[in-house]
């Protein structure tokens, strides 16, 4: 019997039902794993199926769906960045230091996205100009940017957040509508991200 063509193997997987194609999907196996981890949870445990509990799980989600969001663009074009968990530690110990400090929270936010741009265009010129692999480039910057973070914060926790300490925590851990604000802010990104694809 003559070995099955390249185009038969096509023609046989285009008419498999809708059910063969789901199934044959690699993110059918991670949400039918999420969805017994979760049942299983449920049962075992007294404290998960929780408001509380399901409140933080999607607050702590969406912290790193918010991140996810600017490594999608990274990755989709082919690089890589190990940096990002220490840039983003630098970035929050620059909010805290600032505000501690007493002043505004916006004032942190400006210093936040400017360490957080330098900490980036670091890693662009040395890949771009430099011809660094990215993988090195970015592996450094991950040392780099956890020392300064520890060095600027003398290497102690920040509890104190000055005039705006109220506004802060309300904006990272309160909610409206029941609704993670972190949720939200990940959705407006999301959004953008979808209408600026749009538009190019």
């Amino acid at each position: 019997m003559a070995n099955p063509s390249l185009a038969d193997v096509i023609n046989r997987s285009q008419h498999h039902g809708w059910a063969a194609r789901i199934v044959n999907q690699q993110i059918f196996w991670v949400f039918l794993a999420a969805v017994f981890a979760c049942l299983a949870l449920t049962v075992l445990t007294d404290s998960f199926a929780t408001e509380r509990n399901l409140f933080n799980v999607t607050r702590n989600f969406a912290f790193v769906g918010i991140i996810a969001l600017g490594m999608t663009a990274v990755i989709a074009s082919g690089g890589i960045d190990l940096s990002v968990g220490s840039t983003l530690v630098i970035s929050a110990m620059t909010v805290s230091v600032i505000m501690s400090a007493g002043m505004p929270f916006w004032a942190g936010c400006i210093a936040a996205l400017a360490v957080s741009l330098l900490v980036g265009a670091v890693n662009g010129v040395l890949i771009a100009y430099a011809k660094m692999p990215p993988f090195v480039v970015t592996l450094g910057m991950l040392s780099v940017a956890r020392s300064l973070a520890m060095v600027l914060s003398d290497n102690k926790m920040i509890y104190e957040f000055g005039p705006d300490h109220d506004f802060l925590l309300w904006l990272g851990g309160g909610a409206t509508f029941g609704l993670p604000h972190p949720l939200i802010i990940m959705r407006v990104g999301n959004d953008s991200d979808e209408i600026l694809q749009k538009a190019h």
